[in-house]
């Protein structure tokens, strides 16, 4: 399948505003709240769950503007990749990651705007592509961020 830009854009916008209304006006409890994860994961909050899904959407950015991989982000997998982003923003506040959340939302709008045409339609691609932008991030807020918040306070 090839994508368009306002198609790519239509679906980065509407996952955003999802889970912009999910989050903003979370108490100060529901930002710890923990998502059910495998005890090998690390143990997130909903907090670090938007964290998550922001990093990746910031790779998104770097990748469109072909910045290279951070030093300290080259050769890892995921799930070390991952950590990394735990680690990074674990002690940091809710209002930071949301701050964060929406800064990367403008930057990202601006990428997608400013990429080359080819860089959406230049080949094939899969239907969820580019899945960071909408399907990774609806995945996490279903499932960790709803889903943590569906149940009773602890």
């Amino acid at each position: 399948m090839r994508h368009t830009r306002e198609e790519v854009i239509q679906r980065t916008v509407q996952e955003f505003e999802r889970l912009d209304r999910l989050v903003r006006g979370l108490a100060a409890a529901d930002w710890n709240r923990l998502p059910a994860r495998p005890a090998t994961k690390d143990p997130w909050t909903v907090k670090d769950a938007l964290a998550h899904i922001v990093h990746w959407k910031a790779d998104v950015i770097r990748k469109i503007r072909r910045q290279p991989v951070p030093a300290e982000e080259r050769g890892l997998n995921w799930t070390d990749g991952n950590h990394l982003i735990y680690e990074r923003w674990r002690d940091r506040s809710p209002q930071e990651v949301l701050a964060w959340h929406r800064q990367v939302q403008g930057e990202l709008l601006a990428a997608l705007q400013e990429a080359p045409g080819e860089w959406f339609s230049g080949r094939e691609r899969r239907p969820e592509w580019p899945f960071d932008l909408d399907g990774h991030s609806s995945y996490h807020r279903r499932n960790d961020i709803e889903a943590a918040l569906s149940r009773p306070a602890g």
